[in-house]
């Protein structure tokens, strides 16, 4: 069945809503004047409002829409794969523009940006995801490698750590991970996984440069808190 043209109000507000973005940009709009413009850009004929209005309460604010994975859009009234989509490839484009102010330049010099690109790619998620940012050494980033899966239930092999380390030549690494909960205060087996890889990576000429640990209230840096 096709979609039932939305009511004139509706067509009315959406006609004022483009005339202010293509105006003056999207500084003064509301999340869900943002999300609800973003959805009907793939579903034209329909009012989109209340499927935007619905996600931001459903996941707490458009960092949580953006992060959320396919299924958990899926089950939000309103969403199908178009607009699923839609939300996807704006994350990805967010991601990767502040992921492009660390291209091509030394990390260590850049780390408002680093904290950038992780606070858009992790703080959100709802699994814990670790990665491990590989340096060359002029600590310009060489690899970033992220997998799933808590950091104290043997998602984080040391060895495989370091071997990793061993076969792209890095320099050093950073370790990083989220916190699920929001608080990024780092656990007792935050600290001793990133004291066993710094121990391992030792003799081989493989630095720790920090342990960055990720969520929605902040961010927590193992370096910064004498914990390295």
């Amino acid at each position: 069945m096709a979609d039932a043209d939305p009511p004139a109000d509706a067509l009315g507000h959406r006609a004022r809503l483009r005339e202010r973005l293509a105006a003056g940009g999207g500084e003064a709009f509301h999340d869900h004047e943002l999300l609800e413009f973003l959805l009907a850009l793939g579903r034209p004929r329909v009012d989109t409002k209340p499927t935007a209005k619905a996600l931001l309460r459903e996941f707490g604010g458009l960092g949580g829409v953006f992060a959320a994975d396919h299924a958990s859009l899926a089950r939000v009234p309103g969403m199908g794969e178009l607009s699923i989509a839609s939300l996807r490839a704006v994350q990805a484009i967010a991601v990767r523009l502040v992921k492009s102010r660390i291209a091509d330049r030394p990390v260590l010099a850049n780390w408002q940006a680093l904290l950038d690109y992780l606070r858009a790619d992790m703080a959100h998620h709802a699994v814990e995801r670790f990665r491990v940012l590989h340096l060359d050494t002029r600590n310009h980033l060489i690899r970033d490698e992220a997998s799933e899966g808590t950091i104290d239930q043997a998602a984080v092999y040391i060895r495989e750590v370091v071997k990793r380390a061993l076969e792209l030549g890095s320099a050093a690494v950073i370790l990083v991970h989220n916190h699920p909960s929001g608080d990024p205060a780092p656990s007792r087996a935050d600290i001793d996984i990133t004291k066993a890889i710094a121990a391992a990576g030792k003799p081989l000429n493989i630095a720790v440069h920090d342990h960055l640990i990720i969520g929605t209230q902040g961010h927590a840096s193992l370096r910064a808190m004498g914990l390295i």
